[in-house]
């Protein structure tokens, strides 16, 4: 699969110790666009955020070597992964279980059994709070206007012509403003961890986006953070 395809879809990590319920939640996820990684205990599922951050976390609750309820507490201690969704799914239907689960730092709880239209369809839900732009949902700042349904770009009533990394980097800066980006971060995002791109690409490509954006003497939105990388606004 290409960088170009690959990044538009979403991550999630679907941590899940019985077989058969963790294929069937990975291929519905699947059809609904996510890529998916798995793992079927708590230890592997922390290695595998910190090796490649997901978008989304779908968590079981009962797990092996380190319960669920543990990782998403672990998670949620962390300033650079507090801010991936969890879905906590758990057999314990009592309302303190699922008090727990959510004061834990879980920010949604599904109990099983459940209906699989459910679980995608509150996965959806999260993945529009996080990452908008890969839910076709059109993103703003200040004059400028991106259509992930159109792939157009507008600023002000311009249009402006980005190819396609361009396009990924603006939406990445447009669904967090301010946030800082690093290289490696926004190598992540854009290109994917699978792909071997050098940080000096990243400088290119923010090089092209700004030129995009500035092509009609608008002002330049994007922040050069010295030592760290970039920003929007």
């Amino acid at each position: 699969m290409t960088a170009d395809k690959r990044r538009l879809h979403p991550r999630v990590l679907l941590v899940e110790d019985e077989p058969a319920q963790r294929e069937a939640v990975a291929y519905n996820l699947e059809a609904e666009g996510f890529e998916v990684s798995s793992a079927d205990n708590g230890e592997d599922a922390l290695l595998l955020v910190y090796e490649d951050v997901p978008d989304i976390i779908v968590l079981d609750w009962m797990l092996p070597r380190l319960s669920g309820i543990e990782v998403c507490r672990r998670l949620k201690m962390q300033p650079e992964t507090r801010g991936i969704p969890i879905i906590m799914l758990s057999a314990r239907a009592e309302e303190v279980d699922r008090v727990r689960g959510l004061e834990t730092g879980a920010d949604d709880y599904v109990v099983k059994p459940y209906s699989m239209a459910e679980l995608m369809a509150r996965a959806k839900t999260q993945l529009r709070r996080v990452r908008p732009a890969t839910a076709g949902i059109g993103l703003e700042y200040g004059d400028l206007r991106l259509d992930p349904e159109t792939h157009r770009v507008h600023r002000g009533d311009k249009v402006l012509h980005l190819g396609p990394t361009e396009f990924r980097l603006l939406a990445t800066f447009l669904e967090r403003p301010g946030k800082v980006w690093s290289r490696e971060q926004l190598l992540d995002r854009v290109w994917g961890r699978d792909i071997y791109v050098d940080t000096r690409t990243v400088d290119v490509h923010v090089g092209r986006l700004r030129k995009a954006v500035c092509a009609f003497g608008h002002e330049d939105p994007i922040r050069t953070v010295r030592g760290t990388g970039y920003a929007l606004g």
